[in-house]
């Protein structure tokens, strides 16, 4: 039989909603379980294309919806070099999700081929899952597709989606100059680990920190890298794991995790931390953390992706000028429209670093962040990290310390380079990121929370009919459609003291986020409600 009959008679075995349609967004495909396995089946078939496109390479297929409710799944896809799948590939995945009938599906596959002129090779795809109880069923649907295609495939079970990145980027980069790492998962435990101790520098962390682990796959995870990590006797840093039951997938994501921290501005009930003790959450695939503390009055303070952007921006460029390095690497910062303004004001002010401003979503501060040398992006969510250029990596590779100091602080930067997961946010690697940082500086987090005072904001999530009428611009901070709105919520921020707001549609549902922020609480609940007010109007 020829691949489009095989196809054929295993699209029959997953059949499209007839009701649904799918789009891929930046997260991929993501909803209810039930309605994913015509999608991933399908996924399966754009994955194998996408290898035959990439002449062979292998492609990541992540298995995943993050802080998404328990009951809910998605799929998407992890190019060559560890990367989200290039942009314009969006849409033939979106093309082959809603391909009505199985021979509209082989229709739109063979066009495909003849339309991206694909060669005739063998494609390769590793792929993996998160905790979720319909993981196994969709992976199932994936292999059918891979099956059916010839392609060449590996399951590595359960990983978080940086390890499914790292993993796809050493796959490909095997026996090159560009050469990332061990390609399975102990590789990945062993190279973070490494680098972790060596960056380090026998500094002594101060006091441990407690790790909310969402009871996703963060937890054994986690778990396992802390086996390679220096014991707390060996002066190691101490790893208190909490909210890691993968035995009961309805815990997932409730009541903790990063995206409960961060929306709800308050620690997990389960956290019971400390006055002035380091707490951290993933979420539930880790590729996000959110860090907080309760102050010396039991208040609850908030060190999101920002703060960890601003961290890591300071300290790489002080490392880079005390290593002699400064006026040979450009570091700067990538944020959203989500940023707290008073983090922008302090990368702009105080640490004097450029920064751009890039649509949500970490494929767009991703590409921003390639435009430096050195490119730090975290999404205030706390997705983020930090890319090396090649020059950027060539020069600190290179460089002749000429002192102590030099040496020192050039060992320090090196020791990132490794230890910082370039090809995707990553909880495990921010995590260990910040505590390196933090124990160089002899910092704890309330020495963190001074560098700056933030604006208090709020984010409201609004429930529209139909979220694509809202079209956004200037890097979704205005609106430009539907008409006039903009100038209504200009009208009302105007009346507020620091005041800026805007609303872009969620990626994911019929929905729109509306941020607000101004000089006190009381001021930026008012306006995010204002503004939501005039959302729900202009959407219903």
């Amino acid at each position: 039989m020829t691949v489009q009959e095989d196809i054929l008679i295993a699209s029959a075995k997953f059949p499209k909603p007839a009701e649904n349609t799918f789009q891929y967004g930046t997260a991929g495909f993501r909803m209810k379980a039930t309605l994913l396995d015509s999608v991933v089946f399908r996924v399966g078939l754009l994955a194998a294309l996408r290898s035959r496109f990439k002449n062979g390479q292998v492609i990541g297929v992540m298995i995943t919806a993050s802080h998404n409710p328990p009951d809910d799944n998605g799929v998407k896809l992890v190019d060559p070099m560890g990367e989200m799948l290039e942009a314009s590939w969006e849409a033939h995945a979106t093309k082959l999700a809603n391909a009505p009938s199985d021979e509209d599906l082989v229709g739109v596959y063979e066009k495909l081929v003849k339309e991206q002129n694909l060669k005739d090779v063998k494609p390769h795809v590793v792929f993996a899952r998160d905790t979720r109880a319909s993981g196994p069923r969709l992976v199932a649907a994936l292999t059918v597709a891979l099956d059916a295609t010839g392609t060449n495939y590996t399951d590595y079970k359960l990983l978080t989606t940086p390890q499914l990145h790292y993993i796809t980027r050493c796959l490909n980069t095997q026996g090159t100059p560009f050469d990332y790492g061990v390609p399975t998962e102990e590789g990945y435990y062993e190279k973070t680990a490494a680098a972790f101790k060596k960056a380090m520098q026998g500094r002594k962390p101060s006091g441990g920190v407690t790790v909310d682990c969402a009871n996703g796959v963060g937890g054994p995870k986690l778990r396992e890298l802390v086996k390679y990590l220096p014991s707390v006797s060996e002066g190691g840093l101490e790893i208190r794991i909490v909210n890691d039951d993968v035995v009961s997938p309805e815990r997932l994501n409730s009541q903790c995790g990063a995206d409960f921290v961060k929306t709800g501005q308050r620690a997990p009930p389960s956290s019971q931390a400390r006055p002035l003790a380091r707490c951290a959450s993933l979420d539930g695939d880790a590729d996000r953390i959110v860090f907080y503390f309760m102050d010396a009055d039991n208040n609850f303070r908030l060190l999101d992706g920002d703060r960890i952007a601003t961290l890591a921006a300071s300290f790489i460029g002080d490392l880079s000028r005390s290593a002699g390095l400064g006026e040979k690497l450009k570091v700067g910062v990538v944020q959203t429209a989500y940023a707290n303004g008073a983090s922008t004001d302090y990368v702009a002010s105080y640490l004097k670093l450029p920064i751009i401003c890039t649509n949500t979503g970490v494929k767009h501060l991703h590409h921003a962040a390639t435009k430096f040398d050195v490119g730090v992006y975290f999404e205030a969510n706390g997705h983020g990290t930090v890319i090396f250029s090649d020059l950027a990596l060539k020069r600190i590779g290179k460089y002749e310390p000429k002192s102590p100091a030099q040496s020192e602080s050039l060992e320090t930067l090196r020791a990132l380079t490794q230890l910082i997961n370039q090809t995707v946010g990553d909880a495990l690697s921010d995590l260990l990121l910040v505590e390196v940082i933090l124990a160089h500086k002899g910092w704890g987090p309330k020495e963190w929370d001074n560098t700056y005072t933030d604006l208090p904001n709020r984010l409201v999530r609004v429930e529209v009919a139909d979220r694509n009428i809202f079209k956004a611009v200037d890097a979704e901070r205005k609106l430009e459609s539907p008409p006039g709105i903009q100038q209504h919520i200009d009208a009302l921020v105007g009346k507020y003291k620091n005041g800026r707001s805007f609303a872009r549609a969620s990626g994911t549902e019929d929905a729109m986020r509306v941020y607000a922020e101004a000089a006190t609480r009381g001021e930026a609940d008012d306006l995010a409600s204002k503004v939501a007010g005039l959302v729900k109007q202009a959407g219903s």
